[in-house]
């Protein structure tokens, strides 16, 4: 990585940390969840999709400031404060929703291959995988950045295709900027999917280890650095909203409309050609697709981050394979234990719903923690999180982790 590029000049490169983290967001399980919501309640649930975007914002400036400060990741600052105890709890709560994660991503990247080249997806899913595993391996940490930053564009296909349903659009401008949340169970579930989906562990745990462990602080040092980063929160946050947005747009107007249901992302993507036409079908595989190619890298490496920390590994993707053989191990391993539960036949549907699942059970566990880790004078020294923000990262700790809560029971009563 030249000079250049390591000390954060040019604006993409100052906030890209951020859309990268927050675009890995809307991965294909994210995709799947609001294609879902969206045949399901057509526009009645857009505004949570712009709720999604202050909720985010927080998390990540979070996320950012205590990588930043320490110059450490989440994992290797609990082990390091509270023990190893604490710090494995947090282990298995990240690596088993990343696992899950990452199998659903698998399935639903090659669907939208599969879909794009009419070919069967179970021929996709190994050399999607291979593929993405290969790429951390074999590129520096700066390469796979700016490669997933330049692919970021493509999640504007959502919104083409979003435009080219048609939507009836006086009445989704009224239900994006009137919330309303009735008490029948497609929205109420469908709220909460919607949210749990969006504010998982991955982000945040990638954001300490590209601002802690990766990145560099830049030009004028740490105080400028969580500026530019707040800048790149917001503005990743924003972007991930209106991607969220569009994919629950493009859903209601076609499927909703239709009153078609809908079980995957795929699903929606067959739907949306003989709906709203070819092109607006081929887009939305185009970025199922992107979705799977930019969030699969970051759930890899943020699980053989978090293994490596806490076993005290060298590791990142700045090591070349020969000095960190453990950590390139382990990201590989998630890549072919992901495959495996695909070729086992594990429906998607299935995992979408694990995945969802154990998303809201373990994202309240490690934003505690690192919301604790923040007002930590001894680990942040005079740089602790101001208190309004640890507040709002409270806040969002708890609403998510009562919607995990409500999202199970409410699980268990319907199947009933």
């Amino acid at each position: 990585m030249t000079a250049q590029r390591r000390d954060g000049t040019g604006s993409l490169r100052d906030i890209g940390p951020e859309l990268v983290a927050a675009a890995s967001d809307n991965d294909p399980t994210n995709v799947g969840t609001a294609a879902v919501v969206g045949a399901q309640t057509l526009y009645r649930l857009s505004w949570v999709a712009v709720l999604v975007a202050p909720l985010l914002a927080v998390i990540l400036v979070i996320a950012g400031r205590v990588g930043m400060v320490t110059r450490s990741d989440l994992q290797s600052l609990c082990r390091r404060r509270y023990g190893p105890k604490v710090a494995a709890l947090l282990l298995v709560s990240v690596v088993t929703v990343n696992v899950l994660t990452i199998a659903a991503d698998l399935q639903a990247g090659a669907a939208g291959i599969g879909l794009l080249a009419h070919i069967s997806a179970s021929w996709v899913v190994a050399p999607l995988a291979a593929a993405l595993a290969g790429l951390l391996m074999a590129g520096r940490y700066g390469q796979v950045a700016a490669l997933l930053r330049y692919l970021l564009p493509g999640f504007l296909a959502f919104t083409a295709a979003a435009v080219l349903a048609r939507p009836d659009w006086p009445a989704l401008l009224r239900a994006t900027l009137v919330p309303t949340l009735s008490l029948r169970p497609a929205d109420l579930t469908g709220a909460l999917a919607l949210l749990g989906t969006t504010l998982t562990s991955y982000v945040y745990v990638w954001e300490t280890i590209q601002r802690g462990v990766e990145e560099t602080p830049g030009r004028g040092g740490v105080r400028p650095a969580m500026a530019r980063a707040r800048v790149g929160a917001i503005a990743g946050a924003v972007f991930t909203a209106a991607i969220l947005w569009s994919m629950l747009v493009a859903a209601a107007a076609t499927l909703g409309r239709h009153h078609q249901p809908a079980a995957t992302a795929e699903d929606a993507a067959r739907a949306l050609r003989p709906l709203a036409g070819p092109a607006a079908g081929d887009l939305f595989a185009v970025g199922l697709v992107i979705s799977a190619v930019v969030a699969l890298p970051v759930l890899m490496a943020s699980t053989a981050h978090v293994v490596g920390a806490h076993f005290d590994w060298r590791r990142g993707l700045s090591q070349p394979v020969g000095q960190a053989r453990r950590f390139y191990a382990t990201l590989a391993s998630s890549a072919v234990l992901a495959v495996a539960v695909t070729v086992a036949g594990v429906p998607v549907l299935a995992m979408l719903v694990a995945a969802s699942v154990a998303g809201g059970l373990a994202t309240p566990v490690g934003l505690l923690l690192l919301i604790r880790l923040g007002r930590d004078r001894q680990i942040m020294g005079d740089q602790v999180l101001p208190t309004a923000l640890a507040l709002a990262g409270l806040v969002i700790a708890v609403a998510v982790g009562a919607l995990g809560a409500l999202f199970i029971v409410i699980g268990a009563v319907g199947s009933r």
